[in-house]
């Protein structure tokens, strides 16, 4: 009876830990988390529409997180998805969604801001709101409710979501979130009524307000106009921050106690992609190139390994590869990190930007992995859409990777691209089996090759935004012909749900009208939408049946190049017309182009996925029919968004080996110890909230501890260094 009256008496998410899977999710006092007090701040929950360890490893989250906080008069705290058996009990004790710092419940927050990452995450922020106590719909809230503002690549098309969202953010966010804060903060401040707020906020650079426009359609169900309401607010263009290099960066990021996705250092090297290649929307919307400089990433990479104790740092970008300066410093990096047992992972490294250097110098600690995006199996295909990967350097790559000691590499591939035919798809078996033998050529025992296969999602801002996505039947029927041939050649075969697929398609190119779509999925239980285990396709398909909506309509339909697209009235600054180009060069790109993987096939079979553009037949007329190149190392592509004065290109200044900071490249040996190593025997307690962590986890507490510590320690030999301990048995997950 005593339990049970305790259990009754629950208010807040902490004393639900001992209820749940995993509670190292929801306990928060991670190391470098921000706690102040909250009188007279303004209140902003940075919320990831997803399970804590997808979105505490998410770089962009972590310097929002930063930016928001370095500000006095700003509070910010997290806020993640929370797992079915937490949301059960929530709702059982009427306990409502609240921060990890302070738990404060999200509608006591001035501003909810999502990271919009993945157009699976629909459903999620709606039970968020919910359970937060906050009204789904953004006419539905009174005049005290927080702000629900989002931002990240799928803002570009907000459209299926827009009726729950008061503002969405286009572009970089480490000052435009200051600025929507600090407008809140200053609306409340002087009690304006939220419609004032709203427009306050239009006039940010790269804030969009859903509320100031109205769609109106076509007897066909397309877009027949998206009419602005309010005079002068009629198109909103990115907001674009012209150089990387001052901005806020986390050198203090908060550890996680629970195992994430990514368990490292991440710093960001460059942002921005020129490489053109059609089917990548952020290659798109992030233009220009702008990197960081050689110093400030050295400084960053050292900075955050002292004050986090991670083995591990990652250089990231969207091509790290193409970062002009990423010899001298990677080689730099690991002069001085190679002895303080510090792996570095390069995780987007494009073929033909792989040198030897880079490989030795990625492997000098440990592999962590290798993974190579082909995207397409044959060089035709690749040049569709745009990336000019030949298949020699493909299996040069691969021949590198085996002969410097790693045993496994991933290959990445596409299905569903315009174009399309037997022969690519089966240009694929071929590829990963020529990449296994190049293998079997310079190592000993059997290398293992595995191939992942995703559907090809046509997403706005791209070349191919008008094409048409491959039907749920074929996506089946492929990825069915892929495993048999894949396994008996060997090769280990992964590939994505295609129901997921078709939902990815629906919202990444749908209207305002699937906002209601979205609302009955999540009444009906729709949760985590992107795990294959959670995914409920009899609940989406209740829920457009219901709505009288066909998903096919957003997905398998050509467009035209005259029709008025959900989006048209948001811009990255890519032009439509530089977008249209690009679309006729690729389908212009014959069988002839290029040779093919598929070795003796058909090279006129029959397109799996045919698209006929409108005006196709005018691309052998182009300068250049097949391909474009990186304006950042070539020639303009007259693309539209520089301005050349203030938007434009921002590359590393150039710096040699020679000029790396002395300190850096000192590769004087490690002195061996002049005495026996000493083993010493440590007590500890576990309290508090740190009863929930696991056994794994606490053990990866104590080792980052030791290491942000800078304590002497032994490490063991071999592929994998790790430091020489040993732990008692584990107690239990809730016991001190």
């Amino acid at each position: 009876m005593e339990s049970s009256k305790k259990m009754d008496e629950i208010t807040t998410m902490k004393g639900l830990l001992p209820l749940v899977r995993r509670p190292s999710r929801y306990i928060g006092g991670e190391v470098n988390s921000v706690v102040k007090e909250l009188d007279g701040r303004l209140k902003f929950a940075l919320a990831f529409p997803d399970a804590y360890e997808l979105g505490m490893s998410h770089l962009g989250f972590q310097v929002l997180y930063t930016a928001l906080n370095s500000v006095d008069s700003i509070a910010c705290e997290r806020v993640f998805a929370p797992w079915t058996d937490m949301e059960a009990l929530l709702r059982e004790h009427s306990v409502p969604l609240s921060t990890l710092e302070s738990e404060i419940p999200l509608s006591e927050c001035d501003i909810i801001g999502f990271s919009l990452q993945y157009e699976l995450s629909y459903t999620n922020i709606l039970n968020m709101l919910e359970l937060g106590g906050v009204a789904l719909r953004t006419a539905d809230r009174g005049e005290h409710a927080p702000f629900v503002i989002a931002g990240g690549p799928v803002a570009f098309n907000v459209e299926p979501m827009a009726d729950f969202f008061d503002a969405v953010l286009l572009g970089d966010g480490e000052r435009a979130a200051v600025e929507i804060a600090e407008a809140v903060r200053e609306s409340r401040a002087t009690g304006e009524l939220r419609a004032e707020t709203l427009l306050r906020l239009s006039k940010i650079p790269g804030v969009y307000v859903p509320y100031f426009f109205e769609v109106l359609y076509n007897e066909d169900s397309t877009v027949k106009e998206v009419r602005p309401k309010v005079a002068g607010y009629t198109s909103i263009l990115k907001r674009t921050e012209p150089d990387i290099e001052p901005l806020t960066v986390p050198l203090s990021p908060i550890v996680p106690f629970a195992a994430t996705v990514h368990d490292r250092v991440s710093v960001e090297i460059m942002r921005g992609c020129t490489r053109g290649c059609r089917f990548c929307q952020a290659g798109m919307i992030y233009r220009p190139a702008r990197e960081r400089s050689t110093e400030k990433i050295s400084s960053m990479v050292e900075t955050e390994l002292k004050n986090t104790g991670y083995d591990e740092a990652s250089l990231l970008s969207l091509s790290t590869g193409d970062y002009t300066e990423i010899e001298p410093l990677l080689t730099g990096l690991m002069c001085g990190l190679s002895k303080e047992h510090v792996s570095m992972s390069l995780p987007s490294l494009r073929v033909g930007t792989l040198s030897k250097t880079l490989a030795t110098e990625i492997a000098r600690v440990r592999k962590t992995g290798f993974t190579i995006a082909p995207e397409a199996g044959t060089e035709r295909m690749r040049m569709v859409i745009n990336k000019g990967i030949s298949e020699a350097d493909l299996i040069t790559t691969a021949e590198t990777v085996f002969s410097l000691g790693w045993r496994a590499i991933k290959l990445y591939f596409m299905v569903g691209l315009p174009t399309e035919t037997e022969e690519d798809l089966l240009g694929i078996v071929n590829l990963g089996t020529k990449v296994r033998q190049a293998g079997k050529r310079v190592m000993k025992g059997a290398p293992q090759v595995s191939v992942s296969v995703t559907t090809f999602i046509p997403k706005p801002f791209t070349p191919f935004q008008w094409a048409p996505q491959m039907e749920l039947e074929k996506c089946r029927e492929v990825h069915s012909i892929l495993r048999k041939r894949l396994r008996s050649s060997g090769l280990d075969f992964k590939w994505n749900d295609p129901g997921a697929s078709l939902l990815e398609g629906v919202f990444s190119r749908g209207d305002r009208r699937l906002s209601a779509v979205i609302e009955r999925a999540f009444k009906n239980g729709a949760r985590f939408d992107g795990w294959s285990e959670e995914l409920k396709e009899s609940v989406w398909e209740e829920a457009f049946k219901a709505e009288a909506i066909d998903p096919e309509f957003y997905t398998i339909r050509e467009r035209s190049f005259d029709e008025t697209l959900p989006w048209a009235h948001l811009s990255p600054g890519v032009t439509t017309e530089f977008l249209i180009n690009e679309y006729k060069k690729a389908v212009g790109v014959s069988s002839a182009d290029g040779m093919s993987s598929a070795d003796g096939m058909n090279a006129e079979a029959e397109p799996a996925n045919t698209v006929s553009a409108e005006g196709a037949e005018e691309s052998s007329e182009l300068p250049d029919r097949r391909s474009t190149p990186d304006c950042k190392v070539d020639i303009c592509t007259q693309c539209g968004v520089c301005d050349f004065k203030v938007i434009k290109n921002v590359l590393a200044p150039k710096v040699s080996i020679e000029e790396t900071p002395d300190e850096v490249l000192d590769e004087s040996p490690v002195e061996a110890p002049t005495e026996l190593p000493l083993r010493y025997t440590v007590r500890y307690s576990r309290r508090g909230n740190l009863r929930f962590l696991g056994h794994l986890e606490l053990a990866s507490a104590i080792k980052r501890n030791i290491k942000r510590a800078g304590l002497p320690i032994i490490y063991s030999a071999g592929f994998h260094p790790m430091q020489r301990l040993s732990f008692p048995d584990p107690l239990p997950a809730g016991i001190e």
